[in-house]
């Protein structure tokens, strides 16, 4: 759709844009210098880090480019669960002003903390990112992203503050209300999860209301994978630009990355603050730029937990700046611990979300299960009916969903078109994949 919202230019005369403004050279330079002092934070206060550079033969000295940062140990974030809660902490727990935990959902929790400078810096960095989504001072922002210790709704709403925005607090759930509250107050912005979205829109059809005469005007989406498909269904339904943002809880939360509203072609890393590279997800080898592979960041400025090659599980590749000199992330096409692989195929979520959402007579809502049958696993599409699909239109779709699995995945699958409203409903996260196969499937 047509951009109805133009990024902030960077302001020469405010600190927080410095690195916006930088050439490419300076950039490496910038890099280079925080890299080495992270290092030798990590390795002086971390007994983690002191440990596996010193396994490995190093110390924060040998990064004498940024190239050789390569030669360093991965860290995991099942290396953050054994040191838990305090483990990866480089300064003293006196001075940790903020904790938060990873949305994780199985084994111990990963705990991260800032110091005051940490905070400011992410007010910072989510201000920069909103105002690449098109956000401007005196914008009204409705964060619908969880608070508490997910570091989503905190992230966002400091960050919008920052900007000089006005922050509605809604969290999650309570979906009538939201709808209400975006009616009654005008937001110009909405910081929520894209599936999240989906219930919304579907709420205000409920009530009668068109969204597209609301005031929201960019949706700023994160915390999931989501499609080019999705982000189509929610433009025109919503008659908003709808861009992305990145970022996780170990790294710092959300404000890793940002979409730029006039060329929504992929995330601008804030590079002058984390160091992206892109590694075989079986080999950890280093792969060049525009090659697929797991996401791995360095931080460059965090004080409490600077984090040093962290496996993010992110399937993604680096592509060179457009809207900023920063380099971009293509859209995150999945994560390693999300992909099923069936029949040898490698079969992520989005890719299926691409081909419910162009076939006719089907909601944006699905759910995927995963089976056994015998010695083979089988995976069945469960895709809701639009109100009104007729019995044919229904078996249509399924043919539709099955072909395009087919042909477009490689794999074949089962197809069930349920009732409308039948499907579990997002309010955050929304969980796709169910794996009813059992412990032996695992």
């Amino acid at each position: 759709m047509t951009t109805t919202c133009a990024a902030e230019p960077a302001d020469p005369a405010d600190p927080r844009d410095a690195g916006e403004l930088l050439d490419p050279e300076q950039l490496r330079e910038v890099q280079l210098r925080r890299l080495r002092a992270t290092l030798r934070h990590a390795y002086d206060h971390v007994g983690f880090h002191r440990a596996a550079f010193d396994r490995a033969g190093l110390r924060p000295e040998d990064c004498r480019s940024l190239a050789d940062l390569a030669h360093f140990p991965f860290t995991t974030k099942a290396d953050l669960r054994d040191t838990y809660p305090f483990g990866m902490f480089a300064v003293p727990e006196s001075e940790v002003r903020r904790l938060h935990v990873s949305s994780g959902t199985t084994g111990r929790p990963t705990v991260v903390g800032y110091t005051e400078a940490d905070l400011s810096l992410w007010a910072d960095l989510v201000a920069r990112s909103i105002r690449a989504a098109g956000g401007r001072p005196g914008h009204k922002v409705h964060v619908a992203y969880g608070y508490g210790l997910f570091t989503g709704g905190l992230g966002a709403h400091y960050g919008a503050e920052r900007l000089g925005c006005t922050v509605i607090p809604a969290s999650g759930g309570m979906t009538a209300r939201q709808v209400q509250l975006i009616q009654d107050f005008r937001p110009e912005i909405i910081m929520v999860t894209p599936s999240y979205m989906l219930t919304l829109l579907d709420e205000f059809e409920r009530q009668g209301v068109d969204p597209r005469t609301t005031s929201l005007r960019v949706g700023v989406f994160g915390a999931e994978p989501w499609s080019e498909e999705m982000r189509r269904e929610i433009e025109e339904r919503l008659a908003i630009d709808a861009v992305d943002i990145y970022g996780l809880s170990e790294v710092i939360g959300p404000g890793v990355a940002q979409e730029c509203v006039e060329t929504k072609d992929g995330l601008h890393i804030w590079e002058d603050h984390f160091l992206p590279e892109v590694v075989d997800p079986v080999t950890g080898e280093v792969l060049p730029d525009g090659e697929p592979g797991e996401l791995v960041f360095t931080s460059l400025t965090k004080e409490a937990m600077p984090v040093v090659r962290y496996r993010t599980r992110d399937l993604t590749r680096l592509l060179p700046g457009t809207a900023r000199v920063f380099r971009r992330m293509a859209r995150v096409m999945g994560r390693s611990d999300d992909m099923v692989i069936l029949r040898g195929v490698n079969v992520f979520p989005t890719q299926i979300e691409e081909i419910v959402l162009r076939t006719p007579a089907v909601a944006p809502h699905f759910q995927l299960r995963l089976t056994r049958e015998g010695r083979m696993d089988a995976l069945t599409v469960r895709a809701e009916a639009r109100p009104g699909a007729t019995p044919e239109a229904r078996e249509a779709a399924a043919r539709a969903i099955a072909a395009g699995v087919k042909d477009g995945i490689g794999v074949t699958v089962a197809v069930e078109i349920v009732a409308p409203e039948s499907l579990e409903r997002s309010v955050g996260k929304i969980r796709r994949l169910v794996d009813l196969r059992g412990p032996s499937g695992t």
